[in-house]
């Protein structure tokens, strides 16, 4: 991930500044430029909220006019990339400032031509929090748009779990509120949107697994035999399978391990490691039936917290079909270093496998300092 600096920095805001002169020269935009000069040791997020406020005081309050200088932007090439990310926030803001919303549905318009150049998926959701049921009544008018972006936006910018944008309790409260845009757009023909739809699919799984399954199951039996619709019910009902989820296995053609099966494993390298370190782990799958079967493989690692209790996390580590009488011997390296997302704390930490849903064997490694 590039750095704040990179994204949103003194050149970024200068160039910007430069566009919505050129368009807008009765604006010195004397916001932009003190901006501009003082984001040295802000974050993203500071920095983008700055850029945004200064657009906001630097452009008409009238929302008509807001949006022309805008509009006449697009004009210029230049005017793309992360800057869109602050402008499209002051776009939302200002369309939402009037008490009537009068302007809501050009403002959610002005989003629609603003996220081709980056994307407005987080500027989307102040309109879903001021009024989700007409926002998103809008939003099913752009599932066929000729822009693959705009399609994206109505998947992505509804996301229960959207990273890096505010949660919008009414779509955790109705996750099933936005399944009518992920059917208008699972067979969608750019594989951007179709992955956006997975994602938003995996999201509504962690908060109604009952409701995700029965949609990508629906969405399989419509188009049997379809790979790009497998593959996305396959990305989409990932949290469900590693929770071992016996409905989301079966879609994809996992049963419950037969008697045939012999696992072994896991065995890992060594029984202690330290922090900073690499574990490495093995296991053997033995298959004595009479008929092929399917494996999805997967292995837990149960985190000590700080707290000294543990947490499990589930890891893929294969999917296999097996023969009658075939043996497979898998391998997989766990880094233990210490990472913004994850922190390691020393203690004995279990190590499963999953087949299929199915936990097996037992190892224990101490971690230490």
């Amino acid at each position: 991930m590039p750095f704040a600096d990179e994204l949103l920095g003194r050149e970024v805001v200068e160039t910007l500044r430069d566009v919505l002169r050129g368009v807008a020269p009765d604006r010195p935009l004397d916001e932009l430029a003190a901006v501009a000069g003082a984001l040295d040791g802000q974050a993203l997020g500071e920095r983008s909220a700055a850029i945004r406020d200064a657009t906001l005081a630097g452009l008409p309050a009238d929302f008509a006019a807001f949006d022309a200088v805008l509009r006449a932007a697009l004009a210029d090439d230049r005017f793309r990339g992360w800057m869109i990310w602050a402008v499209a926030d002051a776009a939302a803001v200002r369309a939402l400032e009037a008490p009537d919303d009068r302007d809501l549905v050009a403002g959610l318009e002005l989003l629609r031509a603003l996220t081709p150049r980056l994307t407005a998926e987080a500027a989307i959701r102040r309109f879903l929090l001021r009024d989700p049921d007409r926002t998103l009544a809008h939003l099913a008018g752009w599932t066929d748009d000729p822009d693959e972006h705009v399609r994206r936006l109505v998947s992505e910018g509804t996301r229960p779990n959207l990273p890096w944008a505010v949660r919008v309790p009414a779509l955790r409260a109705r996750p099933d509120a936005t399944v009518g845009l992920l059917d208008a757009l699972h067979r969608d023909p750019a594989e951007y949107v179709r992955r956006s739809v997975a994602n938003h699919l995996n999201d509504l799984s962690r908060i109604d697994a009952d409701l995700a399954i029965a949609v990508a199951g629906r969405w399989l039996a419509g188009a049997p035999g379809d790979v790009p619709t497998a593959r996305l019910v396959r990305h989409a009902l990932r949290t469900a399978v590693k929770a071992g989820d016996p409905r989301a296995l079966a879609l994809q053609g996992f049963g419950p391990p037969p008697p045939g099966l012999t696992v072994t494993g896991p065995v890992p390298d060594r029984t202690a490691l330290r922090i900073g370190e690499e574990l490495t782990l093995t296991c053997t799958l033995a298959h004595a039936g009479d008929a092929p079967v399917a494996l999805a493989i997967d292995y837990v690692v149960h985190y000590v917290k700080a707290s000294g209790a543990t947490a499990p996390k589930v890891f893929k580590l294969a999917t296999r079909t097996l023969a009658p009488g075939e043996t497979s011997t898998l391998t997989a390296r766990r880094s233990f270093a210490q990472r913004t997302t994850r922190r390691h704390h020393p203690g004995p930490h279990v190590i499963e496998l999953q087949v299929n849903g199915h936990r097996h064997g037992r190892a224990e490694v101490q971690l230490l300092p």
